[in-house]
């Protein structure tokens, strides 16, 4: 008997994308995934942070999508870096936007349009 391995994107709720290979699913569409990872990009830096054997429930899950085994799915201008490397990353783009946030909140009195 031939059984298929699915390797999936799971895109959810709150903007992660998870990858992994389908071990089961039910009809309140959780889902389990093995050797599963997250997809992190920030800016042109992307890293693959592993999470083991997953469980994502199903009102968490906005997209799922069927990724080929054998062909790596990135596009070619990004730059693979450890998880360490864009955790920093990671902090330094909020540390922009809560910075560019608290600098629109000063120059709100001046009223510009």
């Amino acid at each position: 008997m031939y059984k298929a391995i699915r390797k999936l994107l799971v895109l959810t709720g709150d903007g992660r994308k998870l990858q992994g290979k389908l071990r089961s699913f039910d009809h309140y569409a959780n889902i389990v995934l093995e050797g599963a990872s997250e997809w992190v990009t920030v800016g042109d830096l992307y890293s693959d942070i592993p999470l083991g054997l997953y469980i994502i429930r199903g009102e968490n899950v906005v997209l799922i999508g069927e990724l080929d085994l054998d062909k790596e799915e990135l596009p070619l201008h990004m730059i693979r870096v450890s998880a360490p490397e864009i955790e920093r990353a990671q902090k330094a783009e909020r540390e922009a936007a809560d910075l560019r946030g608290s600098m629109r909140k000063r120059m709100e009195f001046l009223d510009i349009d």
